[in-house]
């Protein structure tokens, strides 16, 4: 079977395909609350340009697809991407990370076309601290869209938390709590320099350390031995079966065990959410090449991708420098 294979010898099964970068919430750590800079219509991927590259992908080993954003949901045709892609031969386990505002009406459209795994954002159970950290009012929308998440059959439902200081990092043990109580799935992820306003501060980084001692003051947390190349540090919550996870993308970096790569909205292919270089896809799918010609050509780009892929991200090497692109333009 055809494998997409580093110099470090990773194997990579897992694509992350941003549909946009547009969102309908403005996320402190991630873009300012006037930010507008999106990409022109015109350079997103169409829909068969989506799935020509997703195509290509599973033929050379790629298993799982996670749909991201910006806010995947935003894309009118959400629906028919899911399908397709689950329609594909030998399709790929699919999955989607998404703020939640349009669950209510999508969930069990998006569940008849072929999605099986949801990610839900949500860094607060409080309405005025919602509306602080994304500058918009609309938590009870999130509560909505996860209720008919559940509703619809998608399992596990998993819910994204990132704690900034000063703000909501007071409430790692409530919404612990909450998740417990309503069988969602709970994982708390690091604030990653990735922001399009440049404000991120090691010095305020809330660690997986200091995750891990705030829900230890109330949970008993027992580590989930084996984790593969998954992001998140497992723990089960006093004994189990309940878990939450921590992913320490900073201060503890997974990258040696890392096997996922990314597809821009605008059609570039990124080894990693840190890289400083991207590959240009959508050129050779609006060339003029035969159809032929286009699937040799995105295969090698593939391959040389990840063939060119580094050994970390560098976010803790003194050279590091931030990427251009913010977290909304690569794709969560």
């Amino acid at each position: 079977m055809t494998q997409l294979i580093d110099t470090f010898g990773r194997g990579h099964r897992d694509l992350r395909v941003s549909l946009t970068d547009r969102c309908n919430l403005r996320c402190t750590y991630c873009m300012p609350h006037d930010f507008a800079a999106w990409l022109p219509s015109a350079d997103l991927l169409t829909t068969d340009e989506l799935i020509a590259i997703i195509e290509v992908a599973v033929s050379q080993g790629i298993d799982e697809i996670r749909l991201t954003g910006g806010e995947p949901m935003l894309r009118p045709d959400i629906v028919e991407i899911v399908s397709r892609i689950s329609s594909i031969e030998n399709a790929p386990k699919l999955s989607m990370t998404t703020n939640g505002l349009a669950l209510a009406k999508l969930a069990k459209p998006l569940v008849d076309a072929g999605l099986r795994r949801i990610n839900i954002s949500l860094d607060t159970l409080e309405k005025d601290v919602f509306k602080k950290m994304t500058h918009r009012d609309r938590i009870e929308d999130v509560f909505a869209g996860i209720a008919a998440a559940k509703e619809a059959g998608l399992f596990p439902v998993k819910i994204n938390t990132v704690l900034l200081r000063g703000v909501n990092d007071g409430e790692a043990a409530s919404l612990l709590k909450w998740a417990l109580a309503e069988d969602l799935n709970l994982r708390f992820i690091e604030q990653m320099p990735l922001d399009a306003g440049g404000i991120w501060n090691r010095d305020q980084l809330i660690t997986a350390d200091d995750i891990f001692a705030q829900l230890s003051e109330h949970y008993e947390l027992t580590p989930v031995e084996y984790r593969g190349s998954a992001p998140a540090e497992e723990f089960l919550v006093n004994g189990g079966p309940a878990t939450v996870g921590i992913i320490g993308s900073v201060s503890r970096p997974f990258c040696g065990a890392c096997d996922r790569i990314r597809i821009t909205s605008d059609g570039q292919l990124r080894s990693c959410l840190f890289s400083m270089t991207e590959t240009d896809l959508r050129s050779i799918l609006r060339s003029e090449m035969s159809a032929e010609a286009k699937n040799e050509a995105l295969i090698s780009k593939f391959h040389s991708t990840v063939k060119a892929k580094l050994p970390g991200h560098g976010i803790n090497d003194p050279s590091f420098i931030q990427p251009s692109r913010p977290m909304s333009a690569i794709g969560g």
